[in-house]
């Protein structure tokens, strides 16, 4: 099933000629982690925006779980997470979310059982009580994530989820996203934190100046380098350095390994049949490839 549909979306602004977004189209499926790409002004806001009915296109159309999103019941499902978000730091956590809820339509009831769980859930019940100025810019985040879920959506857009959060801080909400994940929650995350985007998602796509540069599954922008990685007992690296040099083997001495360019996999067992021989232990080899951060650049330059 389909979750979110862009097609052919369109911004334009009159005003200084500004083409914030130029005839977007993509499917989500329903229960996947999808993310957009994108410099600082490619139009990844802006699509969120239109989206979430917050501005108006200038063409094309875009439904939520089949729902025309000009229709405000497209958005009963769904939870949102702004990249500026407002934490009032006179409220506690358990206040923000009942806040929030409130806004949302949830029953006193219900938010008696979900703030609970929901702070559990992003490993704040410890700190439900403390005033949200104390919090720390990764408890925030986290905060806002179980406010962008307070009405048990569906679907969940996430602007910049673990943008200024520390190393640990983005472990944990990616730890949170999988776990949404395997409840059945679809995300729509627009980040530019390339490795945390290569880890979890299932989609990526990638825009540039409002328009849609490529959109396909994670592993289709992590093309192979054509080299692979050996790791060898450190008492076997000079008789390896022998098997390249005999078999006249690109390489390249790395800290824990090397490097080379294997043309086939038949060549690449017939290297391994030579490192045997020579009772070389091999501890690993891996096929080596491009990260999301390297297809990023080349597309983007």
């Amino acid at each position: 099933m389909i979750a979110i549909e862009s097609i052919g979306l369109t911004k334009h602004y009159s005003r200084g000629n500004i083409k914030a977004l130029t005839d977007f189209n993509v499917s989500v499926e329903k229960g996947k982690i999808f993310s957009l790409l994108g410099p600082n002004g490619a139009g990844k806001t802006t699509l969120f925006r239109l989206l979430l009915g917050i501005a108006i296109p200038t063409s094309g159309e875009g439904k939520i779980l089949g729902k025309d999103i000009r229709d405000p019941g497209s958005r009963t499902n769904v939870g949102y997470l702004s990249e500026d978000h407002k934490f009032p730091g006179y409220l506690n956590g358990g206040q923000f979310l009942y806040y929030y809820g409130k806004m949302s339509g949830v029953s006193n009831y219900d938010l008696s059982k979900k703030i609970p769980d929901l702070l559990k859930q992003v490993k704040l019940d410890d700190r439900k009580t403390l005033k949200l100025k104390k919090y720390s810019k990764g408890m925030l985040q986290r905060l806002g994530t179980a406010q962008a879920l307070i009405n048990d959506p569906g679907i969940i857009f996430l602007d910049e989820p673990t943008d200024g959060i520390d190393p640990i801080g983005r472990i944990e909400i990616r730890e949170i996203l999988i776990n949404l994940k395997n409840q059945g929650k679809t995300i729509f995350i627009n980040s530019h934190l390339l490795s945390e985007v290569e880890r979890i998602s299932d989609e990526i796509a990638i825009l540039k100046q409002g328009v849609l540069i490529k959109k396909g599954n994670t592993s289709d922008f992590l093309e192979s380098t054509g080299r692979y990685h050996i790791r060898v007992e450190q008492d076997g690296k000079n008789a390896l350095t022998e098997i390249f040099k005999r078999r006249n083997i690109d390489h390249e001495i790395m800290e824990n390994g090397f490097s080379t360019a294997i043309s086939d996999t038949k060549e690449l067992n017939e290297l391994i049949d030579d490192i045997r021989k020579e009772r070389i232990n091999i501890e690993n080899i891996e096929h080596l490839k491009n990260t999301l951060e390297d297809y990023f650049i080349k597309v983007l330059k």
